[in-house]
């Protein structure tokens, strides 16, 4: 059960608020749909640079006509217009699609309020749009979700969104009159003090419209790097259910511990305080990954044993403490040959789609490992071969999925499934109107909006400062994937050779007494006594609602306080971090030699 995994950081709130409300941590839509709907709903996601195949399937759906309202607040080129790379027409001419046809900047923190609005107007303007045979056959709850709508006003609405009525109106409008709608999210809704509130609340607005379990309609947090929802599926996780536990112990004889363990965020508080010893990392980049980077440092440090088992040189093979390991492994474009021949791994997207993966490229040392032949070869030493024979799983991974066969739901006849050309699709109960909850049905969850918007260890910013302080969230460049880092160019965004810079509402800075290009310094406001800062951005003026403002990560990871996390999934809140901005002492050198 000590399977902390990029989930925690990611996209645990989806998980955890989609299990509440219809049972299933899963999006409920295939790629199909996206042919299908006739409106999809972007919230708080930047397909263009995290997400670009999306692109594509929004491009086709914008060109057959389906509305597409999106919620981001920051104007990004790719959501607005979009040239396909497959159609030189596009590239070489001013033929792009356009991409959005309702653009919406809500203040950080605010799509849970613009989202109840929506739902406040459908349910005041546009009764006859509600679903109640749906509601009646498959939910519970509605009549109270119902109420703590209805006493909602629509001046903590408009406040708190930083959208006026008018505009949630006509998104409202465009969701209500669509036969099919889709929603897609990703960390611009999950990485808040309020996030899964604020997924229940998508949830309640598509169970009141009866927008789930029909073609083109329904829910899809958008996952798909690191094979984030697959971990989930088989098993990776610091609480695994009752249902899984039970299975493993029919198949192996160990009894299986049911207390939960510890995800990231209890990881790295008990390696920081001594009560965990050893650090082992299957992939991933955990130094430049997790928030409050001095904490993070100093808990991997902290270990009496740090195993990094990598396929590239990174951060957190520098935090070395009594003892450490650096195991190479093969990538997944490797090939990799075993005893009994070529291998095959298998992946799941986030449409639930498993298929296999084969490395086609020479290794780059005879002397890496698989990662499976890594894992193996550890339970082989600590454990011996008495219950379970490692080195016949690393020797055949295909040993390995007739046990996944047997332990875990929807994957009979596994090792000829994979065969098929994509591969195959894992069924969701949700999608099916299945509602795997203590309810047996779809839950309205009744939420009211938060007070504010920030966790306990950073409320009341304005009252801790006698300066303004604005709200920051981090995020990534073009040329980025996850934590690591391709090129300095951020070609999108308008950004070129650099990554120091902070995004600014042009307002905010003169407010500031700030000029464009003008370097400062950023520190966190927070109640624990702990200073955090980080120096030397470049301010750039950018379409962004006034009190916000947005930098890369990793670099401002140190402002992200440990314990500033979101309710219920323990993610941290890097998409709301009240800081403070200030001239750099750089700055101040440099303009008193020009003058």
């Amino acid at each position: 059960n000590n399977f902390p995994d990029c989930s925690n950081m990611c996209h645990e709130a989806s998980g955890v608020g989609l299990i509440q409300s219809v049972g299933v941590g899963k999006g409920t839509v295939v790629l199909d749909d996206f042919d299908a709907a006739k409106a999809i709903f972007v919230f708080g996601q930047n397909p263009g640079t995290n997400h670009p195949r999306m692109m594509n399937a929004l491009r086709k759906a914008a060109r057959q006509g389906c509305q597409i309202v999106t919620f981001n607040n920051l104007k990004e080129v790719a959501l607005e217009r979009f040239a396909s790379p497959q159609s030189p027409a596009e590239l070489l001419t001013p033929a792009a699609t356009t991409i959005s046809h309702q653009y919406l900047t809500p203040k950080l923190g605010g799509d849970m309020a613009a989202i109840r609005g929506m739902a406040k107007y459908i349910l005041e303007e546009e009764g006859g749009r509600i679903d109640l045979a749906f509601i009646e056959q498959h939910t519970t709850q509605f009549d109270q979700y119902v109420a703590q709508v209805k006493a909602t006003e629509w001046t903590q609405i408009e406040a708190q969104s930083g959208l006026g009525r008018e505009a949630i109106t006509r998104a409202a409008q465009i969701f209500a009159s669509s036969e099919s709608v889709i929603s897609c999210w990703a960390m611009g809704i999950t990485q808040h003090k309020h996030s899964v509130d604020t997924i229940r609340e998508i949830v309640n607005l598509h169970l009141m419209c009866g927008q789930i379990g029909k073609p083109g309609a329904g829910l899809c947090p958008v996952r798909g790097h690191s094979n984030v929802q697959g971990n989930r599926t088989m098993g990776i996780n610091e609480k695994p259910n009752a249902a899984f536990l039970d299975r493993l112990e029919r198949r192996f004889p160990v009894g299986f511990k049911r207390t939960p363990g510890h995800n990231v965020y209890e990881a790295l508080k008990a390696l920081h305080g001594g009560k965990s010893k050893v650090l082992i990392c299957l992939g991933g980049n955990l130094a430049a990954a997790a928030p409050d980077t001095e904490f993070t440092y100093e808990a991997m440090r902290r270990s009496e044993l740090n195993v990094q088992i990598s396929t590239k040189l990174n951060r957190s093979h520098l935090m070395v403490s009594k003892d450490a390991l650096i195991l190479p492994c093969l990538g997944r474009t490797e090939l990799d040959q075993q005893r009994s021949g070529v291998q095959k791994i298998t992946v799941e997207d986030t449409f639930s789609m498993v298929h296999a993966s084969t490395g086609m490229n020479e290794p780059v040392s005879p002397l890496c490992l698989s990662e499976i032949d890594i894992v193996a070869r550890m339970a082989e030493a600590t454990l011996g071969s008495d219950r379970v024979d490692w080195l016949a799983l690393r020797d055949d991974y295909g040993l390995l999925r007739d046990l996944i066969e047997e332990t875990i739901a929807g994957f009979g006849d596994f090792n000829r499934r994979i065969e098929e050309p994509c591969g195959f699709h894992l069924e969701n109960s949700a999608a099916l109107l299945r509602w795997n909850t203590a309810s047996g049905r779809a839950e309205f969850r009744a939420s009211r909006l938060p007070d504010s918007i920030l966790p306990e260890c950073t409320s009341h910013a304005e009252q801790m400062v006698d300066q303004p302080v604005l709200l920051l969230q981090s995020l990534r460049s073009h040329d980025q994937y996850n934590t690591t880092i391709y090129g300095m160019d951020d070609r999108y965004r308008g950004i070129k050779g650099r990554r120091n810079v902070v995004f600014m509402n042009e307002e905010d800075a003169r407010r500031l007494g700030l000029a464009e290009e003008q370097r400062v310094d950023m520190s966190a406001v927070c109640n624990d006594g702990r200073e955090r800062v980080v120096r030397g951005f470049s301010v750039i003026f950018y379409e962004i609602p006034k009190g916000n403002i947005a930098a890369y990560y990793p670099e401002t990871n140190p402002l992200v306080a440990i314990e500033s996390i979101g309710e219920g999934s323990f993610t941290p809140t890097s998409k709301s971090v009240p800081v403070l901005v200030t001239p750099s002492a750089a700055s101040v050198e440099s303009l008193a030699v020009t003058l």
